[in-house]
């Protein structure tokens, strides 16, 4: 499945042009479920990275092992871009379509050779909230249950 374009406004996929999502984003009924709190995206290693929106760089290096870069953005909304190798600092400003780092390979969850793991959250720690990242660029269809 492909992501779709970049919005003129707000979020646009971290991948130039236009990644391909290889798995989707799945949490459980509980915060502590098991699940993929974010989706991959097919891409070769040596692949910049890019800001998905503007904001402040919240993390720039290791997180258990792994390159992860974090960035705030004005909304509270927090991304997450790993394995990326870091071409920004914490405190950095941003733009949307900034080049942030270079996808290496080592995403354990990946079914193919290299990806980019995109996660999306509301908050930190036990309060953080998890959200599919397609919804950032409108590509996540909302339904409601019956109550």
């Amino acid at each position: 499945m492909a992501a779709p374009p970049a919005d003129a406004a707000g979020h646009r996929p971290p991948l130039p042009p236009t990644p391909t999502v290889v798995t989707v984003f799945a949490v459980g009924e509980q915060r502590w479920s098991q699940g993929h709190r974010g989706i991959d995206l097919s891409a070769p290693a040596g692949t910049a990275v890019v800001a998905s929106a503007a904001g402040i760089v919240r993390h720039a290096g290791n997180v258990a092992g792994r390159p992860v870069v974090s960035i705030l953005h004005p909304d509270g909304l927090i991304t997450t871009y790993e394995p990326v190798q870091p071409t920004v600092r914490r405190g950095d400003h941003v733009a949307r379509g900034e080049s942030i780092g270079i996808l290496e390979a080592g995403h354990d969850s990946c079914p193919d050779t290299t990806c980019l793991h995109w996660g999306a959250r509301r908050g930190s720690g036990h309060s953080a909230g998890y959200i599919d990242p397609l919804g950032l660029l409108g590509a996540v269809r909302v339904r409601l249950k019956p109550l």
